[in-house]
């Protein structure tokens, strides 16, 4: 779909659907913070495991023989820690900028569905104000065509014999009229 295209306005049924989506986008980046949380603990636990481990081998040991190998070990598990926490990081970062994306197009889809819902108000408030005269209009023609479509009916033969109790006859003069006898 084309960005140019402007996609016609939500119904309140797909806002609301629109926001349950983010109430769920929301706890599901809950979930993951709490995930993250607990990486991060246990990145914690497993530094301050390795430093008493350190401060053991060193004790234990000779220090420059045995630290840095390792310092190597604990610098390459904190820094794949670290790395995944980073990327961590910026998912929760993106996550979090379409979730207020969202959001402020679901505001902006309610504001444009409040002020259509009132336009369409105002030309129901303005139809109703014009009924009075549409039944006056109604009946000023259904007097007329009162007045009127009997003559009118009675100018074709056909249109004679449709009339109940008319009959299409010849005058003396030869004319042709439409007459009602009474009996």
């Amino acid at each position: 779909m084309s960005d140019d295209t402007p996609s016609p306005p939500l119904t309140l049924d797909e806002l609301r659907e629109t926001l349950e989506r983010l109430g769920d986008l929301s706890l599901d980046l809950n979930d993951r913070i709490e995930e993250q949380t607990k990486a991060v603990k246990h990145a914690t636990t497993m530094t301050n495991e390795a430093r008493r481990a350190t401060e053991a081998t060193k004790q234990q040991t000779d220090p420059k023989r045995y630290g840095e190998l390792v310092g190597a070990t604990i610098d390459g598990k904190i820094n794949d820690n670290l790395v995944r926490m980073g990327q961590m990081c910026v998912d929760l970062l993106q996550a979090s900028n379409r979730a207020r994306d969202v959001l402020a197009k679901a505001e902006e889809d309610k504001s444009i569905a409040q002020r259509q819902l009132w336009e369409r108000e105002q030309r129901l408030d303005q139809w109703k104000s014009r009924w009075p005269l549409f039944g006056l209009a109604a009946l000023v023609l259904a007097l007329v065509m009162t007045l009127t479509l009997p003559s009118a009916l009675a100018t074709t033969r056909f249109t004679c014999e449709l009339m109940v109790a008319h009959n299409w006859t010849t005058t003396t003069t030869g004319t042709d009229i439409c007459v009602r006898y009474n009996e």
